[in-house]
């Protein structure tokens, strides 16, 4: 059993993302690879007390990286976009 605690790694903060707050009322988490939209809907609603009214995840591929001749890859992972209801808000945002 996945606690909603763990469901979400941490909040995706970037240029990109407080422009999506601003304009649709979207907050953008990192999330675990094996999440569904329907655990991370509860969990969201549950741990900040907001409405939630959309959810799209996507996974992120891993950037080639190389040292010298040995080449590698960073770990992918999974990013949701939440939607939320109008006039509802999520603190940890709102200070950025």
């Amino acid at each position: 059993m996945k606690s909603q605690y763990n469901l979400i790694n941490r909040p995706h903060i970037t240029e990109k993302v407080l422009l999506l707050k601003e304009e649709g009322n979207k907050v953008v988490f990192r999330i675990r690879k094996d999440t569904n939209k329907i655990e991370l809907k509860n969990a969201i609603e549950s741990m900040f007390n907001v409405t939630v009214e959309a959810i799209n995840t996507l996974n992120v591929k891993g950037k080639k990286k190389r040292l010298g001749r040995h080449e590698g890859r960073k770990s992918g992972w999974k990013k949701a976009i939440v939607t939320l209801k109008e006039g509802d808000t999520i603190e940890y945002f709102e200070g950025a």
